[in-house]
């Protein structure tokens, strides 16, 4: 990666560095008025701002942003406005990608900067670096391609695009594999160990050729050739909204509802990936619902609040949190209401936006690049 590269990941403190909290001024409003406020707004600011809501915000949030989608079609969708504001309703990787995606004269706003995401937070920089080192001692002479998911922190992505790896989503995980493998023998994926192995389990990469990678164990208890005998190592972290999702309770929805079609996101664990019916990120599951005839019973293993938008869209079909009662919520997507919002608008003249060093945004983009060029 190169000792300055190094350093200038391992001396960026990435926290939020966005503006305090809302005030209390804003958060006792009723929420009519902070609607009433944000709609006002956005006509004084007209083309000048665009509000992004992923999937996962509530629903109150999602009505009120000009696009809704998941995380990189909101990055390249701001990038490619006209907007000089961009105000991202999701968490601190999203917005951190959308800076390194934006141009240099657009500013964005995370209108909650505690909104973080602990999958992300599972692959620390310092912990990756230690891994690579330790791959490279164990493997001198092997090609390893590093490739990290779009849920994870710029100076993770940036630790790809300067050691010849890329980025992927939810969608295009398999052909990033494929571009990996291309250019390696090896390939080192992180943050989720899921979205990882349901994918090699979709190269039909066999079982004893997938490592998992627990940077908790001591280099010294490591199975090295477990190692060198993966096509595929994937380190060890987790959603912790899909990871609630069980076998169990697919087979449950199928007993209580004859008939029902099941689809799941594919950081699910392999067990419920393989009893669905369909696999997909959050925009494929969107369609999925929105292409079920009328009359239709469909059970989502995904964040509460998309499922709670679908049903209220989809009034015709009867749309089911697949975990039943587990409340399957990311509280970081919560976090961000519409008091936050109306105070980003109300101050986007003055607040410090989002920013990412721009050695680590290049390298970032790099990788983001990469993927652009694999597709999907």
């Amino acid at each position: 990666m190169g000792e300055r590269n190094r350093q200038a990941i391992e001396n960026e403190p990435m926290i939020p560095t966005a503006y305090l909290s809302t005030p209390d001024s804003y958060r006792a409003m009723p929420d009519d008025e902070l609607v009433v406020r944000v709609n006002r707004r956005k006509r004084d600011l007209g083309a000048r701002a665009i509000i992004l809501a992923h999937h996962y915000q509530r629903r109150a949030v999602v009505a009120l942003g000009d696009y809704q989608g998941d995380s990189y079609a909101l990055c390249k969708l701001g990038a490619q406005s006209a907007a000089e504001y961009i105000i991202f309703c999701g968490v601190h990787f999203m917005a951190e990608s959308a800076v390194i995606l934006s141009r240099p004269e657009q500013k964005v706003f995370l209108p909650n900067p505690l909104a973080g995401c602990p999958m992300a937070d599972m692959a620390p920089i310092d912990s990756v670096l230690g891994a690579w080192d330790e791959l490279k001692q164990l493997l001198p002479s092997t090609a390893t391609v590093p490739i990290a998911y779009m849920n994870s922190a710029a100076d993770l992505k940036a630790f790809c695009g300067a050691n010849n790896g890329l980025i992927c989503t939810s969608s295009n995980a398999d052909k990033a594999f494929a571009w990996g493998f291309e250019r390696g023998e090896k390939l080192f994926f992180f943050p989720d160990e899921h979205l990882g192995r349901n994918t090699a389990n979709k190269l039909g990469i066999a079982r004893d050729q997938i490592y998992v990678w627990n940077s908790n164990e001591r280099a010294q208890n490591r199975d090295s050739e477990a190692v060198k005998r993966a096509r595929v190592i994937v380190w060890k972290g987790y959603c912790h909204v899909h990871s609630v999702f069980r076998a169990e309770h697919v087979r449950q929805m199928r007993d209580l509802h004859p008939g029902i079609k099941i689809v799941v996101h594919p950081e699910c664990t392999e067990d419920v990936v393989a009893l669905a019916d369909s696999v997909g990120s959050t925009n494929h599951i969107v369609n999925y619902v929105s292409q079920q005839p009328a009359g239709s019973t469909i059970a989502i293993g995904t964040e509460l609040n998309l499922i709670d938008r679908l049903a209220h869209q989809y009034t015709d079909r009867k749309i089911l949190e697949l975990a039943g009662q587990t409340c399957a919520m990311c509280v970081n997507m919560y976090r961000t209401t519409l008091a936050d919002l109306a105070y980003t608008l109300d101050n986007v003249d003055t607040l410090k936006p989002m920013s990412v060093p721009a050695e680590i945004a290049a390298n970032a983009r790099v990788a983001l690049e990469r993927m652009l060029a694999v597709g999907g």
